[in-house]
């Protein structure tokens, strides 16, 4: 937002929503930076995923050992699976192998904004 302020030349004093000052922009007030996010997520999966090696260990949180005390940290997949929609991370995981649905999902999923 202080890009916008900045170009707007709203001074800090201004005591400004950024509501109002998106609509002075006249930019819709769907914010798309947890999209974009969500999208380069995405993205990378589907690249560490087809190649298999460490990093697919990793992302995938299979590891042998204890886990760590506490709660769980949400993992990259489990927050990609409710952003691609209803499904299993097994399914997603199936689904990045071929690249064209994989891309296909990510941009059906850009295009709702959820």
């Amino acid at each position: 937002m202080w890009f916008l302020r900045r170009m707007l030349r709203i001074p800090w004093t201004a005591k400004k929503t950024n509501e109002r000052v998106l609509n002075e922009a006249n930019k819709t007030k769907r914010r798309s930076l947890v999209r974009t996010i969500r999208k380069r997520q995405a993205t990378f999966m589907g690249h560490v995923m087809r190649r298999g090696k460490l990093e697919h260990l990793v992302t995938t949180g299979k590891f042998e050992g204890k886990r760590s005390r506490g709660r769980q940290r949400e993992k990259i997949m489990d927050g990609l699976a409710t952003w691609l929609g209803p499904g299993k991370v097994s399914d997603i995981l199936a689904a990045v192998k071929d690249r064209d649905l994989w891309r296909d999902m990510i941009a059906n999923a850009y295009k709702q904004g959820t």
